[in-house]
C-alpha cells in the first residue's frame, strides 16, 4: 500500500511512452478541453482547476475552460464527467470526498467512483486549519475545545459540505476531545469562509488557501492544521497532533485533490494528458504557488493513483464509521 505522504514521483516514474509523447500530438482534436470543479468558485478545488487549465493549455495546446458544478458533496460535477464524452474534451478536479469518502456516506451515488474514471494524475495533498474570527475568544485548540464545553449550545463550525474532508476532520477532533461543535454545512469552501469573517459562524475546518490571506490580516485566527506536522505557509500554527489535548497525538486528516478522465478515455489520451500533468507539477514557479496557497504538491503516475485510491477508500470508510457521518 503506499504512503501517502509520498506525493512526489519524477517523470521517470512514468512509461517512457508518457514521458516523451509529443503534445503536439492533441493540437488538431478540435474541441476545447472543459474541467470541470464540482465546487463554487473561490475555494482551494477552484483554484487548482484554474491553475491547470492555465498551465496545461499551451502544453496541450488547446483552449481550456473551467466549468464550476457545485453540489452533493461534489455528486453533481462527477456525474456529468462520469456520462461525458471519453475523448479528452471533459475532465474532473477529483477530491478524496469525490473519489474515497462518497462512496461511504451515500447509499446511492450518480456515479462509481471505481468504474467511471480513470486517474490522470495527482494533483497535491491538502492540510486544513482551524480557524476562528478573531473574536472569539480562544487563542489556542485547547482554549477552542475548552470554550466549546463550557457553553451549552456549542459552537457551530462551517465546512464544504456534509461528508466532506472538513466535516469529517471535525468530528474527527469532536470525537477525541469531547468538544461541542454543531456542523453548519456550505457549498463549498468560499461560502463559508465570507460567514465566518461576518461572525455567522464561530470556527471552520478550512483549507489553507481560502483564509490565509484573512489569518495574515488578523480578521482570523488560526489555531492548528490537520496534518502530522506544520505547513511551510504556517509555520507559527502548531498541528493539533502538538496540541497536548488527549486522544490527539496521531491527529491526521488531510484531504488530497486529483485530475480524472471518464472511463473509457484511450490510453494514448490519457498518456498524454498524464505526462502534461506530470511536467506541470515539476515546475517550480507551480510547486512554489502550492506550497505559498498550503498544498503540499505532487505528481503520481495514473497506475499508482489507482492503488492509492483504492487504500484511500478504505481509510475514509473507517473514519466515516468511527465519526458517523451520515448525508443520507
Amino acid at each position: 500500500m503506499m504512503n501517502r505522504r509520498q506525493w512526489t514521483l519524477s517523470l521517470a516514474a512514468l512509461p517512457a511512452a508518457l514521458a516523451t509523447t509529443p503534445m503536439a500530438a492533441m493540437a488538431n482534436e478540435g474541441k476545447p478541453v472543459t474541467i470541470v470543479v464540482p465546487y463554487a468558485a473561490g475555494g482551494t478545488t477552484d483554484m487548482l482547476g484554474r491553475l491547470l487549465a492555465k498551465e496545461l493549455a499551451p502544453l496541450l495546446r488547446r483552449t481550456i475552460i473551467v466549468d464550476n458544478k457545485p453540489g452533493a458533496g461534489s455528486a453533481i460535477g462527477a456525474a456529468y464527467v462520469a456520462k461525458a464524452p471519453a475523448d479528452g474534451s471533459v475532465l474532473l478536479v477529483a477530491t478524496s470526498t469525490t473519489l474515497a469518502i462518497n462512496p461511504s456516506l451515500y447509499r446511492k451515488l450518480p456515479y462509481d467512483p471505481a468504474r467511471d474514471f480513470v486517474p490522470v494524475g495527482m494533483i497535491g495533498a491538502v492540510p486544513l486549519a482551524v480557524v476562528t474570527h478573531a473574536s472569539v475568544p480562544a487563542r489556542t485548540l485547547e482554549e477552542l475545545v475548552a470554550l466549546s464545553r463550557s457553553r451549552r449550545e456549542g459552537l457551530s463550525y462551517g465546512s464544504a459540505g456534509n461528508g466532506s474532508p472538513q466535516h469529517l476532520a471535525a468530528e474527527m477532533l469532536k470525537a477525541a476531545t469531547g468538544a461541542r461543535l454543531n456542523h453548519v454545512p456550505y457549498k463549498g469552501s468560499a461560502l463559508a469562509v465570507t460567514d465566518l469573517l461576518g461572525q455567522q459562524i464561530d470556527v471552520m475546518f478550512s483549507d489553507i488557501a481560502p483564509v490565509l490571506q484573512h489569518v495574515k490580516s488578523g480578521r482570523l485566527r488560526a489555531l492548528a492544521v490537520t496534518s502530522p506536522r506544520r505547513q511551510a505557509s504556517m509555520p507559527d500554527v502548531p498541528a493539533v497532533a502538538e496540541s497536548g489535548i488527549k486522544g490527539t497525538a496521531d491527529f491526521d486528516a488531510v484531504a488530497w485533490q486529483s485530475l480524472v478522465a471518464p472511463a473509457g478515455t484511450s490510453r494514448e489520451l490519457v498518456g498524454k494528458m498524464a505526462a502534461a500533468l506530470s511536467k506541470v507539477m515539476s515546475e517550480a514557479s507551480v510547486r512554489a504557488q502550492l506550497a505559498r496557497d498550503g498544498l503540499e504538491p505532487g505528481s503520481i503516475a495514473p497506475e499508482q493513483l489507482a492503488e492509492y485510491i483504492r487504500s484511500e477508500t478504505a481509510r475514509w470508510a473507517a473514519v466515516v464509521r468511527f465519526s458517523g457521518a451520515t448525508v443520507d
